[in-house]
This record gives C-alpha cells, structure tokens and sequence, in this order.
C-alpha cells in the first residue's frame, strides 16, 4: 500500500476512535512532514486522502480540520431536511396564497377547458401563453419578444436545456465561484467542466471572465444572488456585456429571484444576442407549481434550445402551462408576487436584527443570506450542530465549485419559516455561534 494511504489510514482510526475530536485543526502540512519523517508531498496526499473520504475538509488560510460527520452525498439542495426549522431551502408560501391561487383555478373546472389543458404539447407552448408570459417577464422597460418564449418543466429543466444547448460535453462552463448547487449536478450528468470564476461585492468580476478564457458560455445569477445575495449594479452589468462581447460568448442568465429586484433590467436588455434568460415559477408562486422559462437570442438560438427541451423531455405540460398562463394573465401572480417582495424585506429586517455584529451578506429584498461564520467554528461543525438542534442550514461547501478549499459560512434560507418561528431560529443559531463547537456537543 503507498505510503500516503497508509498514513491516511492511521489518521482514519485517530478520527473514528475519537482521539482527533470533529472540528480540531490537523497539524499544517509541513510540521506533519517534519514530525513524521516524510515528504511534504506525502502529507498533502495524506490529507488529500482524508478529504476523499468524507472525513476531513480543507478551508483557504485557515487548515484542514476534522469533519462533524461523516460526509454524506454532496448536496443538491433538492429535498426538505429532516430538522424541525428548515433554514436550508427556500419555500416561500405566504398565508393567504392559496385562496388567490384557488379562485383562478375555477375555469380549469370546465370540461371543455380541462379537456384541452390535458393534451400534448410542445417547448413553444401556445401564442396565448406566450403573449402572458413575455408581459410578466418584463420589468425595468424590458420586455421579451413574445415570439422567442419557450416553456421547460421548472427551472431547473430550463437551466439543464441551456447548458445542452450551447455547452457540448467536454467544454468549458464559466460560473460564479460559489454557484447554484443543482448547476454542479446539470453540469456533470452533461460531462461540462465547470469553471469557477472571482466575484466581489458586486458580483461577477469581467477580467475573471477573459483570464479563464476559452470558454464556451458563462452561467451567473446577477439578481439577488445564491448564495451570497448579491445584486450586480448596472455599471458592472455594462461592463460584464462588453467583456462578453469581445470573448463572443453567451451568457445563461438565471432570473429565478429576479422579480425580488424588478428596478433593474435583465442582462438580455444590455445584450439580447447573447443572452439565454432563464426564470420560474418556484419562487415567484410555489415550489409545487413548476414552470420554467427559457428566452434565447434570436437566430438559431430559440431552435438550440428547443431540440435540447425535446431530447431531454424536458418540456412543460399542458396542464401546468395552462394553470399558470391563468394566473399570470388575470394578476393572481403579480399579486403573489408583490407581496412576496414585502415579506421578504421583512424577514432580512428579522435577519439584520438577530444577526448583528456577524458578518452577513445579502440583499435587503432576497430570501436568503450568506453568513461567514466566526472562530473557531467551521461550518460542517456548526451545520451539525443546528442540526442537533432542529434547525438545518445550508453549509458553504455546497455552493462551491472545484474540488478547493470550502467556505467557513452557512447559507440561511429564509422563506420557509413563520416569521416568529424565523427570529426564535435565529436567536438559537447566535447562540451557538457566539459559544464554541464544544459547547455544543452533546454529553
């Protein structure tokens, strides 16, 4: 067995023995080199190994430390935690959305209407749901061109379309450095590598985009970013469309928080050419009621994405888009949506309020926030340890692209909880970090 493995190995039984406690800082590279007799090369292989396993993660500047647990499959943030509070996905309902909902479902109930909203039909979906959907994407004085509108199943079928559509397997994808979780999962299933590229307090930085060229798009969320809540300025926006101008690239905007901010145009009004706007339904409504929507440039862009909606049967149905093309024609969604963007100032108001004095970032007007967590907590530890709790938070790791180091931070979804129950989360999760992970581990 090589002598890295080897090593591993007794790390391993350190670890699973409880003698290296979760959470504890291993010894740095080099001073485990010298005390050991072996290579440096060795050690990282060693540490490297123990990363592999689930059993230790790295973070930048700071070390590689124990993990809380033994890792599971990566996250995907796809399915509601088991913890009593869910702070880890976002599901926005309000109290009275259901009542709103249920009137416009009143001519779904006639025969003649259901029997039409059940049969086949395609990514173009029909005039009249176009016409509906292009005036409901509008905002800032920007609106699609009806005639360019496609329709998936949900957003996440939108974004696997996108990719199929103008990334080939075996090339190169420029997002965020931290990203969508579920993009990670697209990507790979598609055989893309993943780029990740720098951002700063305004998002998505232009020269990272040219120093990783070649490139074949970019996916960014430049609205109310997840996770780090960030909403690019028109004047980097500007910027970013130049950039992607001169590389001759295209640009797959995901919109899905988009209508948290509607006072700034989407990346298709600067650059309608390149740009593949993406949106849905799951935030603007419910999680339950999937629509996606997909705006390409014109030129074969509209046709590109409509062969990969076909070939990955990835389109809408019938049913649904009829459903939703009611809601969004007679205001019921507007309405919703509206009152979504009061709620959740009201709960970043909650957020700023249980959480001042830690650094957090987010949009006054989004639904979730990024939290850099304070020593020495590391962020699998204090995952864990809400857990214990019965609270579940998002750890950083989640949003990172690359196999690097993770992100000391949590993301909080903030959607889903009462706004009462939210405050009392909180209040118990800066209890927490304001103690040490010992502290929270159980007797």
């Amino acid at each position: 067995m090589e002598d890295y493995r080897r090593i591993a190995d007794q790390l391993a039984a350190d670890i699973t023995a409880g003698r290296l406690r979760p959470g504890e800082r291993l010894l740095p590279q080099r001073r485990f080199a010298r005390q050991h007799g072996i290579a440096g090369s060795t050690a990282a292989r060693a540490y490297g190994e123990l990363v592999r396993r689930g059993l230790a993660v790295g973070e930048v500047g700071r070390g590689t430390f124990v993990r809380a647990a033994p890792a599971g499959p990566e996250p995907a943030l796809a399915e509601p935690g088991e913890a009593r509070i869910d702070l880890e996905l976002n599901f926005p309902m309000l109290p009275q959305q259901a009542e709103q909902l249920a009137a416009g479902l009143t001519r779904m109930s006639r025969p003649d209407v259901l029997a039409t909203s059940m049969g086949a039909m395609g990514p173009a979906g029909t005039p009249a749901a176009r016409e509906t959907a292009a005036s409901f994407l509008a905002r800032a004085g920007w609106a699609p061109d009806p005639r360019r509108i496609l329709f998936a199943g949900n957003g996440r079928q939108a974004i696997a379309a996108a990719l199929a559509a103008y990334v080939p397997a075996g090339e190169r994808l420029g997002v965020e450095r931290l990203t969508y979780p579920v993009v990670k999962g697209i990507a790979a299933r598609l055989g893309i590598t993943l780029v990740p590229l720098a951002m700063d307090e305004h998002g998505l930085l232009p020269e990272a985009v040219a120093a990783a060229l070649p490139l074949r798009a970019v996916y960014l969320q430049p609205a109310v970013h997840n996770p780090l809540g960030v909403t690019m300025p028109q004047e980097r926006r500007v910027r970013l469309v130049e950039t992607l101008r001169r590389a001759d690239l295209h640009v797959i905007e995901d919109g899905i928080y988009s209508f948290l901010r509607d006072d700034l145009p989407p990346l298709a009004a600067l650059a309608p050419e390149r740009t593949i706007l993406l949106d849905s339904l799951s935030k603007r409504l419910a999680p339950g009621l999937t629509l996606g929507f997909a705006v390409p440039p014109a030129g074969d862009g509209e046709q590109r994405v409509m062969s990969a909606l076909r070939s990955g049967a990835w389109t809408a149905s019938r049913f649904a888009l009829t459903a939703a093309t009611q809601w969004l024609a007679d205001g019921t969604a507007a309405a919703i949506g509206e009152a979504k963007r009061l709620d959740a100032r009201q709960r970043q108001r909650i957020r700023a309020e249980r959480l001042a004095g830690f650094t957090v970032h987010a949009d006054p007007n989004g639904y979730h926030c990024w939290w850099e967590l304070p020593d020495p907590w590391r962020a699998d530890t204090f995952v864990a340890a809400a857990a214990r709790h019965g609270i579940a938070v998002a750890p950083g790791a989640a949003f990172a692209v690359g196999s690097g180091h993770a992100p000391n931070a949590v993301r909080l979804a903030l959607g889903s909880p009462t706004h009462d129950t939210l405050a009392d989360a909180l209040d118990l999760l800066t209890g927490l970090a304001r103690g040490a992970p010992e502290d929270a581990v159980p007797e």
